[in-house]
């Protein structure tokens, strides 16, 4: 299948290795979330966010993949960044006031969370209206 996502069609389009690094940074921050809420903080809502930011990472890898075998190839790329805007704002604020005890920007949870639900909403859509167009 040809690859309709060409340099011209935007940044987020032409690098895909972009989306693939921060997965990777996300999982590895996941982990050592995952290690500080095991060890130096003990929180539930840490332990939380590192499932969140790790799992999300793992999905943002296998849009990717997909994307390298779609027609839309931007579309996949581009709900695998806002899957991995959501966890990072989702996690990092969690992870921000347990570790600094500081709530100062706690309005960033509920929209990175809205976010991780968008895409995966997105995901769903996207995944339909290709079964759609093969008939």
């Amino acid at each position: 299948m040809a690859d309709s996502c060409d340099t011209t069609k935007g940044a987020l389009c032409g690098a895909p290795f972009l989306i693939l690094a921060w997965a990777g940074l996300a999982g590895a921050a996941g982990v050592a979330l995952a290690a500080a809420a095991s060890h130096k903080y003990p929180s539930a809502s840490l332990a939380t966010a590192a499932t969140m930011l790790t799992l999300h990472a793992a999905g943002a890898v296998a849009l990717i993949a997909v994307a390298s075998r779609t027609a839309r190839s931007c579309l996949w790329q581009a709900v695998a960044a806002l899957m991995l805007a959501g966890a990072s704002i989702f996690s990092g604020q969690i992870a921000y006031h347990t570790i600094f005890d500081d709530a100062s920007f706690q309005m960033l949870t509920p929209i990175g969370g809205t976010l991780m639900i968008v895409s995966w909403l997105v995901v769903t859509l996207l995944a339909l209206m290709g079964a759609w167009r093969r008939g």
